[in-house]
């Protein structure tokens, strides 16, 4: 069975006042939106595990807790980690800790929550 992990920032632990994230996020959108990322997953017969994790060096713990745990066909990436400037170290951190506790994993980025699914998509069939 394929295997994806859904790496994001805890939604609790996200800087909302942050310019760079849209207007109008909060931790319930998001959270709803991983509900939507896990369903869809399954709807495509995948295993599906999330890894929200804090933006400090217990989330580093937490995602190489969760690499360990199973070998991943793909690991996805949340816009969360990535996108805000100010999460350029986290984003780093969380890059090189998939490249080294899931080597055979092909990476992938969403662009919100709810197409987490369709980023996994494009990289296993590119695989």
């Amino acid at each position: 069975m394929t295997r994806i992990l859904f790496v994001g920032q805890k939604p609790e632990t996200v800087d909302f006042s942050d310019p760079a994230l849209p207007p109008g996020f909060n931790a319930e959108k998001i959270n709803a939106g991983i509900a939507v990322a896990v369903a869809k997953i399954g709807e495509r017969g995948w295993q599906g595990d999330t890894c929200m994790i804090t933006p400090d060096e217990a989330g580093g713990a937490m995602l190489e807790k969760a690499l360990k745990r199973a070998a991943y066909d793909c690991v996805v990436i949340g816009g969360g980690v990535r996108i805000p400037p100010k999460s350029l170290a986290l984003f780093e951190m969380v890059v090189n800790a998939v490249h080294k506790g899931a080597p055979a994993a092909t990476i992938a980025f969403n662009t919100r929550p709810e197409d987490t699914a369709e980023a996994a998509a494009r990289q296993l069939d590119a695989a």
